[in-house]
């Protein structure tokens, strides 16, 4: 068992779950296909086998009945998804490894049977390529890093920043993981709020972290009535499964620009605040600041989260330009989990289709666009009139 990376289904990302009873609720026939990418080339066609493994391993699990009883003490959580969850496994049917060039996993079959896949699946990736390329490391200088960040955040001036551990899919090893998270809530009890990861939420009595990722508004691209609307459609669907609870809005799926377009003031009454998650931060608040206030509600009362590729001098900086104008809150992930002295991968799986229809995400960033079909990007951009992507 120790040699395998995942042995809990909960060591994963909370908004995986959140997506899932919304899809069991509202959406549960619905097909979806996934790719994997690795954003900068890193050879990883000799690891598959392995990578095989592992994920032949994950296949086999179930909840447990203490981590079902852990999921249903969570207030967000109805009574006919934990019992949906006692008897659900992920199927290795469901998912294909092989070598193109490069090591390629796609991922297709109902989303409610494939959402779980992308987070543990990544990790795996992630751990494989670090034991087979750095067999002999040791955590001396990841140890020593963090323990810099931690004096440097501890700073009077950062003494009301708030961040949380976003790192489950590209982290080291889940070793280092688990390490860092008790090292974190030992040494930072006010500042360090939580964590995304459900399994170390349950085992160290922290606050989960989450509420939706791209994929969620990706799919609505096909399942609501239109494409324009679609995001709006999206966010009242989650509003009617959640009502007053995770009320954090995800905005750079089809950029920020078109997000704010559907946002209206229903919503952003509804709606505790904002996830920024590509683009440049600052730009991004100030531009969510004028639309609370354009709107006519004060941003004091609202949470920016901020979550694309932090470091934690990033997060002291905005910090500092928005503790007076709103609510920031650091969702920070690689630079946390996999800064240890080498290179992290730059690894994604990312939602392609929905129904077999094309869906896309194009961000704030350029590099981060996911499109597989040029008719349909070109169909998106004439839709909301956007030129550079």
């Amino acid at each position: 068992m120790d040699n395998f990376i995942i042995n809990s289904l909960l060591d994963t990302d909370l908004y995986k779950f959140t997506m899932m009873q919304c899809v069991m609720h509202h959406f549960p026939l619905t097909q979806v296909a996934y790719q994997f990418k690795c954003r900068k080339p890193v050879k990883l066609a000799h690891l598959a086998k392995a990578i095989e493994e592992q994920i032949s391993h994950l296949c086999q699990l179930r909840l447990t009945e203490d981590e079902l009883a852990y999921l249903a003490s969570l207030p967000f959580f109805k009574a006919d998804f934990i019992d949906f969850l006692k008897s659900f496994t992920l199927n290795t049917k469901n998912i294909q490894v092989s070598v193109k060039d490069d090591l390629n996993i796609k991922i297709q079959g109902p989303w409610l049977e494939t959402i779980l896949f992308e987070v543990p699946v990544l990790a795996i990736v992630s751990e494989v390529y670090y034991r087979h390329t750095y067999p002999n490391s040791d955590l001396t200088l990841a140890k020593e890093r963090l323990n810099e960040k931690i004096a440097f955040i501890q700073q009077d001036a950062y003494r009301n920043l708030r961040f949380s551990d976003f790192g489950t899919r590209r982290r080291f090893s889940k070793n280092w993981h688990e390490q860092l998270i008790g090292i974190l809530k030992e040494k930072c009890p006010i500042q360090f709020n939580g964590t995304s990861n459900t399994l170390f939420a349950k085992q160290m009595d922290l606050k989960p972290i989450g509420t939706m990722a791209h994929e969620y508004l990706q799919a609505f691209q096909v399942l609501a009535p239109q494409l324009k609307g679609s995001q709006k459609f999206a966010l009242n669907i989650w509003l009617e499964e959640y009502k007053d609870k995770l009320g954090i809005a995800l905005t750079d799926t089809l950029t920020m620009d078109v997000f704010l377009q559907e946002f209206d003031k229903d919503l952003a009454m509804h709606y505790s605040g904002l996830r920024q998650d590509s683009g440049d931060p600052i730009a991004w608040g100030e531009k969510a600041l004028k639309h609370y206030e354009k709107l006519g509600i004060d941003p004091k009362n609202k949470v920016f989260v901020f979550s694309d590729n932090l470091t934690f001098e990033k997060m002291a900086n905005i910090f500092s330009h928005f503790k007076d104008k709103c609510q920031p809150y650091f969702g920070i992930g690689t630079n946390l989990t996999n800064d240890v002295g080498y290179t992290p991968l730059d690894i994604v799986i990312k939602m392609t289709h929905t129904n077999h229809h094309p869906v896309i995400k194009i961000s704030d960033s350029k590099g981060k666009l996911v499109s597989e079909d040029e008719s349909y990007l070109h169909l998106v951009k004439e839709t909301f009139q956007l030129q550079e992507v």
